[in-house]
């Protein structure tokens, strides 16, 4: 793996137009986020990121749970599919009409303040013992195949937000790896941060892994916000 810094060479190219946005985005999350007094800020001063308690109640877990379960296929990651081990969850996104996901997802651009219009659909995974996602940024470098795509599909990420849906038996914490921070899995928190750096550069400390699950298994929800209009 690349170290953090190393991945910085291309910042150039985000000089526009989504380098304004994202600074924008993660101004107006961070002032939402910090005068929150339950949200504890994660103590490092590389990255933004967020943790809430008891953001979903323990019913609205269990019927998350459900929901993913129902939709849940082996994971791709862009171009890197299941069987490269790369990202081995099951992953699928509950309707996006239906009016308790909306609720959800109204819950979450609520807390940052983004537009809901930037907003991807929620995703639920699923890992079993063993699985993981090994590390990865939420951005997009546009050294890959499908920047081109996804830069007209709303252009770069600007800011993720995960809920942990049950307590993991054994393992499955969340890692930022270059930060030396490990979040264990509980049932209701909301873990969030800027892929961006206060001037809105894609932020290379932010590389992140789910760590594979030892014992029992683990649920989240993600949802990802662009720079711009996401289609």
């Amino acid at each position: 793996m690349n170290s953090p810094m190393s991945t910085l060479q291309y910042t150039a190219d985000f000089s526009a137009p989504d380098q304004a946005r994202l600074a924008r985005i993660g101004r107006k999350a961070r002032e939402r986020l910090t005068a929150i007094p339950e949200c504890y800020k994660l103590p490092t001063d590389k990255a933004e990121i967020y943790a809430i308690g008891n953001f979903v109640s323990d019913e609205e877990c269990g019927r998350l749970i459900a929901m993913v379960d129902a939709v849940a296929k082996p994971s791709r990651a862009f171009d890197i599919d299941y069987a490269s081990g790369y990202r081995t969850s099951y992953s699928g996104d509950p309707d996006p009409n239906d009016p308790f996901i909306r609720r959800i997802q109204r819950r979450i651009d609520d807390l940052l303040g983004i537009e809901p219009r930037n907003g991807e659909t929620i995703q639920g995974q699923r890992y079993l013992p063993g699985q993981q996602f090994q590390a990865h940024t939420d951005w997009f470098p546009p050294n890959t195949p499908y920047w081109e795509q996804e830069k007209e599909r709303g252009g770069q990420r600007a800011y993720t937000a995960m809920i942990f849906l049950n307590d993991v038996e054994e393992g499955g914490h969340t890692n930022f790896t270059e930060l030396g921070l490990s979040i264990e899995p509980k049932k209701g928190v909301l873990l969030a941060w800027n892929n961006a750096d206060e001037r809105g550069v894609p932020n290379p400390w932010t590389i992140h892994a789910g760590m594979p699950v030892v014992k029992g298994e683990k649920y989240i929800l993600t949802k990802w916000y662009r720079a711009r209009r996401w289609y």
